[in-house]
Formats: structure tokens, C-alpha cells, sequence
């Protein structure tokens, strides 16, 4: 990071327990508003420039609603903690009217083939995202600890806004879940023998309150990387999780092999679940709670896309013509 400002900015995010990809989505969008006032200093602007920008982003970017959103929040924050200059409560700019797209989502026979077209590598952790609804991060994210054979359930902590939730988990994942705790059993034993090994990462606070729970099995990635790496923020030799990349490329591949004509992507498989479940008669709040939507509203758009027809209602023509 080239900038004194955007790495003060950056520092400040982290101080403040800013997730990593928050700072690094706030830093886009406030390079990209400075770039778009020919490099002038944030502090020089204020509401009529956070306008244009914000007008700009719509009338010849054409970004949906949740991308402007985004920038304002990036820019708000900007003002109020960086530059101690809240901007107006009432700003006047042209608000994103692009449509959601309605979410792309497999049927029980694509899902089917699907996996079974799956690399082993990379089976399990596609077959969490589906069969318990986990974002891509989530899923990679998953520590051993997290993992509850009892209640048949995994607890996602710190999931998206923040959040924690209680997720359900299929018994049939039960037997290749406990070999992944094996194969991650295996590598800690390997690494609690090299002498530049400084335990898996932790929360802030937690590393201060469990300092030996680093080396302990419980706390380590459920997908660990294939190799050591060093933490950019201490500098300690850490095993971090797998790249998030490694399961977009296996699911595109597998998606190909599987010969589905659809634009697949990770998120795909937690659409997926949501629609399957309210297929199978689940009640939306329900659904709800086990995707981590704060509003119903956006578990909603589930509903507009179950194969028995928008809003679950039959067609007269259905009961007219035969079925073909």
C-alpha cells in the first residue's frame, strides 16, 4: 500500500477488530473517490463531492443497489472516523434501481451429479456449503472445535456482519468429517515438532486468554493449508486455512464436469440449500436463522424460484393440460 493516508486508514480499521475484507472493500472505494476527483484530498471534499461520486456510480456505472451502498458506507466511515466531518444525513443522490438477480440454484439431481463429479480434495467442504448452508468463508474458515457431532449441528462463529449461528450438520458427512479431523490431527503433530511453528492464528483477545490453545487440536483450521506461511500481521510462522480460490476453481471445474448448464458458483450450493429446504416444507423463519439473515425479507426471494411454481402456487393451466 502505497499511500500514508489509505495505510493510516487501513491501521485504524484493524485497531477498531474491522474484518480484513471490510478494510480492504472501504480502501477500494475510497481510492476510487479520490481517484475520481482527480486525486484531491478527502478532506478538501465533502457532501457535493460524495454526491457526484455517488451519482456517477449509478447513471454511468450502472452498480446495484448493494454496491452503492457499500461505497457510502466506505465514505461515511471516511468522514465521521477519519476525518472527524460527519457527512449530511440528508445527501441527495440518485439511489441504485437495478433489480436483484434472482439467485441461481441447482435441482436434487444436479446436486447429485454435481458431487459426485466433486474432486475428493474438495468434496467435503462443497457438501458443508450445501447440506448446511455456509457461505464460501464460512465453510473454509471452520475450526475443529466448531464441529458438533452430538447435536449434529456446526457453529459458525463470527460469520458475516459479525454474526454467530448454529447450523445444522447431515449424519452423513459424520464419517468423512471425523478423517479430515485425523488428517488435521496429523499435520499439528508434524508442526508442534518444527521450532519456528507459532500455532494457528486466533482471535484477538482469545490468543491473550488461551495462550497455549494455538497448538491444540481444537482450535486448528478444519481445512488447513498445504503448507507454512507467515502471518502478515505478526510475522509468526502460522498454518493458515486454504485459499478460498482452490474451492471457486474446483467448483467451476467440477461444474464442466458434471456437464450443468447453469453459472455455478460456491454461493450456488447455499442457495441451494435454502430452496431445497423450503421445498421440503421447512417454515422461512427457520430457513432464516440457519442462513444468518437478519431480515426475512432477504430470505424471501427463496420463494420466488421453488419448482412447484412463484409464491408455491400451480398454474389452471397445469390442471388442464396433460403433463408432458
Amino acid at each position: 500500500m502505497t499511500s500514508p493516508f489509505l495505510q493510516m486508514i487501513s491501521e485504524k480499521m484493524y485497531v477498531q477488530r474491522y474484518a480484513k475484507r471490510t478494510i480492504q472493500a472501504y480502501l477500494h472505494w475510497i481510492s476510487t473517490y479520490i481517484r475520481f476527483h482527480q486525486m484531491r484530498h478527502p478532506s478538501t471534499m465533502g457532501d457535493k463531492e460524495v454526491e457526484e461520486f455517488l451519482n456517477d456510480l449509478v447513471n454511468k456505472k450502472d452498480v446495484a443497489a448493494n454496491t452503492q451502498a457499500l461505497a457510502l458506507n466506505a465514505l461515511v466511515f471516511l468522514y465521521k472516523e477519519i476525518l472527524d466531518s460527519p457527512l449530511s444525513l440528508k445527501l441527495n443522490f440518485v439511489s441504485s434501481q437495478k433489480k436483484q438477480k434472482l439467485p441461481e440454484v441447482l435441482t436434487h439431481s444436479e446436486i447429485q451429479r454435481f458431487l459426485d463429479c466433486c474432486p475428493p480434495k474438495h468434496h467435503l467442504a462443497c457438501s458443508l456449503m450445501y447440506g448446511s448452508g455456509l457461505r464460501l468463508m464460512e465453510s473454509v474458515r471452520l475450526r475443529v472445535k466448531d464441529v458438533d457431532f452430538d447435536f449434529r449441528c456446526i457453529k459458525v462463529i463470527d460469520g458475516k456482519g459479525g454474526k454467530n449461528r448454529v447450523v445444522t450438520l447431515a449424519p452423513e458427512l459424520f464419517n468423512a468429517l471425523r478423517a479430515q479431523i485425523q488428517h488435521v490431527d496429523y499435520v499439528l503433530s508434524i508442526d508442534n515438532r518444527n521450532p519456528s511453528f507459532s500455532g494457528v492464528w486466533m482471535p484477538h483477545r482469545l490468543r491473550e486468554k488461551y495462550q497455549t490453545q494455538s497448538r491444540s487440536l481444537p482450535w486448528q483450521y478444519l481445512f488447513p493449508s498445504q503448507k507454512l506461511s507467515e502471518d502478515p500481521e505478526s510475522g509468526l510462522v502460522r498454518r493458515h486455512h486454504i485459499d478460498e480460490k482452490q474451492i471457486q476453481r474446483a467448483v467451476r471445474s467440477t461444474t464442466k464436469l458434471a456437464d450443468i448448464k447453469k453459472h455455478v458458483s460456491p454461493h450456488t450450493l447455499r442457495h441451494s440449500f435454502a430452496t431445497h429446504l423450503l421445498q421440503s416444507g421447512a417454515d422461512i423463519r427457520t430457513v432464516q436463522a440457519q442462513l444468518g439473515h437478519s431480515d426475512v425479507r432477504t430470505t424471501q426471494i427463496y420463494t420466488h424460484i421453488l419448482q412447484n411454481g412463484a409464491q408455491g402456487v400451480t398454474s389452471p393451466l397445469s390442471r388442464i393440460l396433460p403433463h408432458s
